[in-house]
């Protein structure tokens, strides 16, 4: 019953907006009591924050697994990055757009812990760009912090537009993105 909780506050949130949705209309269309609803979350910003979590520790998850790997090239590993995030786009499409829209509605605390853990994946992208330029791979006259930033404000944003029925596949996103990366747009 949570994760049908989860997945139909997700719905919600995405439609109506965090604020815009009550604990009411969760219910509701469960066809539950409040009292079910209480019984796995103290309040709706905790559901909130469990919808956060969730997303961002699996995004870490993954993105631990492409660093782990020493056979990948720091290439090979940025593109993988960038396709989990446009995959997790794709797949997780609904709580992406919650995940991105509505961090504003979480508490001071909540909120901190949920900046820490994405400063993580940000940091681990830094890494990865740091290792590739002493590998010879990437640029070195260009600022690690600052292409980190835009990797993300590319990707991150793509919630907003990309459709996984459209004419590219999350793949052929990832693919292209990387391609502005490292060749740029200049013929």
């Amino acid at each position: 019953m949570k994760d049908r909780m989860v997945q139909e506050s997700i719905r919600l949130f995405a439609e109506k907006g965090f604020k815009e949705t009550s604990i009411q209309e969760i219910t509701d269309a469960l066809n539950v009591t409040k009292g079910t609803f209480y019984y796995y979350f103290k309040n709706k910003e905790q559901l909130l924050m469990d919808i956060h979590l969730s997303y961002i520790e699996n995004l870490l998850d993954k993105q631990k697994e492409i660093l782990e790997d020493s056979k990948k090239t720091n290439k090979h590993k940025l593109h993988e990055m960038i396709y989990v995030l446009i995959h997790d786009i794709e797949r997780e499409g609904l709580s992406a757009r919650v995940f991105f829209r509505e961090m504003r509605h979480l508490s001071e605390k909540n909120m901190a812990e949920i900046i820490e853990k994405r400063e993580q994946f940000r940091l681990n992208i830094e890494k990865t760009l740091r290792d590739g330029v002493q590998a010879g791979e990437f640029r070195n006259d260009i600022p690690i912090d600052i292409t980190a930033l835009g990797i993300l404000g590319m990707t991150n944003w793509s919630y907003f537009w990309f459709d996984p029925n459209g004419r590219a596949t999350d793949r052929e996103v990832s693919d292209i993105f990387l391609t502005i990366m490292l060749e740029g747009i200049e013929v």
